[in-house]
């Protein structure tokens, strides 16, 4: 037999339900809304795995046809890359791998391209100051100076900075500027990784040939 609820229990049921009555919508509402976010979230986090996965094959398919030499499937294969799979990994590499696949074969517009896109788009800061050194290289080839000065103007880090520097002596030289030359090479031995001796010494040759100032 059910229990009988005395007058306090039955005056507590009424405020509940009273207050229910008000806030219930409210409450379902917010309950729901978490709901919603936390399987968003969980289904945005399957979205990407899925999508670095996709991606990761595509690479592969762009390894392979990088070490054939087979320039229309590297064409392909970083293009699907970065169409479908912009917010990946992988799409800022792909571009690197296929710039420098155009730069070998002569095709320093699409190898600008694809450097620019990473430039542009890549959210590792590394990688986009690598892209922005190969870049001025490809500018410097079209005689386009001031445009690669531009890119090595950056605020580059460590032996990147380095390389940025000796890039701009390599400008100077070119634009028969010896002063501005040796004080670039001297930035570049100053910020050079000491555990780079290679590059230290191609530096310093650099310098060393310019004569005293």
């Amino acid at each position: 037999m059910a229990k009988a609820y005395d007058h306090e229990e039955q005056e507590q049921l009424a405020e509940l339900k009273a207050w229910w009555a008000r806030h219930g919508n409210a409450i379902l509402s917010v309950v729901t809304a978490v709901l919603v976010g936390v399987a968003g979230y969980n289904g945005w986090r399957w979205y990407q795995r899925v999508h670095a996965s996709e991606a990761a094959g595509t690479y592969e398919v762009l390894l392979k046809a990088t070490a054939e030499k087979d320039m229309k499937r590297v064409d392909d294969a970083a293009g699907e890359i970065l169409e479908k799979y912009p917010g990946t990994g992988y799409a800022p590499l792909a571009a690197l791998l296929a710039a420098r696949v155009h730069y070998d074969a002569g095709d320093l517009k699409n190898a600008q391209a694809k450097l620019q896109w990473v430039v542009d788009n890549a959210k590792d800061a590394e990688l986009r100051d690598m892209a922005r050194l190969r870049l001025a290289n490809v500018l410097i080839d079209q005689k386009a100076f001031d445009d690669a000065q531009k890119l090595l103007d950056a605020n580059m880090a460590g032996q990147l900075a380095a390389m940025a520097a000796d890039l701009k002596g390599d400008i100077y030289i070119l634009q028969g500027k010896p002063a501005e030359a040796r004080g670039a090479y001297r930035t570049a031995l100053d910020r050079a990784d000491a555990k780079d001796p290679g590059f230290r010494d191609r530096v310093q040759r650099k310098l060393d040939g310019l004569g005293a100032a």
